[in-house]
């Protein structure tokens, strides 16, 4: 098993910042640039497998530049594959 965090790619920046959540959390317009959202916050993708029944998937931690500022977000895949806030 790898827990080492990943880079969150292009088009996984994308679908984060398309989540209503993220943007509200973060002020962001519907229309916010995804590396520019990115180049603001620390991201990273951890491949999370269960040590019992539970959860295996893609699990995404967003954190600003500021530990005061927005907390620390999850976000996972749902049944459909679909991104949502934990």
């Amino acid at each position: 098993m790898d827990t080492r965090p990943r880079f969150i790619t292009e088009a996984e920046w994308k679908e984060v910042v398309s989540l209503a959540a993220v943007r509200d959390a973060w002020g962001l317009e519907d229309d916010s640039d995804p590396l520019e959202f990115a180049s603001l916050v620390y991201g990273a993708k951890f491949d999370i497998v269960s040590g019992g029944p539970g959860y295996v998937g893609d699990v995404y931690v967003l954190q600003g530049d500021a530990l005061t500022e927005v907390p620390p977000m999850v976000l996972r895949r749902d049944p459909q594959g679909h991104l949502i806030v934990c």
